[in-house]
């Protein structure tokens, strides 16, 4: 890592949750956490949806500071961790630890985990894309994605007619 390399770590060891790019298209949300200088996060049944990470495939994350606003964007390096693996045993009893929320305890999750989720690890390719003055001055807010979940609010309903004098 080059340049502002200290500040990545800095956000990387902070970080609970990230925004994460893939191939271009819209930043994702996504809980994950850090070990080591990589964050890790699970996708799955259960758990968040993927955001499209492919391992190989470079993806954009894009981390928060202190004060809640973005403080930098850096490229990483996409890894899947296998289940049974050296790095798996070592890193998905930390991050299952970690789940808020969960309905099983640490060592039930990490089993569901193994047959039917996957464990990502992020790992910073080089230093920041954006960072202090670099970072855009506007919002960068967009309109809302489709969803299926959306349906159109309809007029409230009124028991009684309201006289006009």
């Amino acid at each position: 890592m080059t340049g502002s390399a200290p500040l990545v770590a800095e956000a990387v060891r902070k970080a609970a949750v990230a925004w994460i790019a893939v191939g271009g298209g819209p930043a994702q949300v996504m809980w994950c956490h850090p070990v080591d200088g990589a964050l890790y996060l699970v996708t799955g049944p259960g758990e968040q949806s993927g955001a499209d990470l492919v391992t190989g495939e470079p993806a954009s994350v894009t981390l928060r500071g202190d004060h809640g606003g973005r403080i930098v964007t850096w490229p990483a390096e996409v890894a899947l961790v296998e289940p049974g693996s050296a790095d798996w045993d070592a890193v998905a009893p930390q991050v299952a630890a970690k789940r808020l929320n969960a309905a099983e305890n640490p060592a039930d999750l990490v089993s569901r985990w193994a047959t039917r989720c996957r464990l990502y690890r992020l790992t910073p390719a080089d230093g920041p894309v954006a960072a202090g003055p670099t970072l855009p001055d506007d919002a960068l807010a967009a309109p809302p994605r489709p969803n299926p979940a959306v349906r159109r609010t309809r007029r409230p309903f009124r028991l009684h007619r309201v006289r006009r004098r």
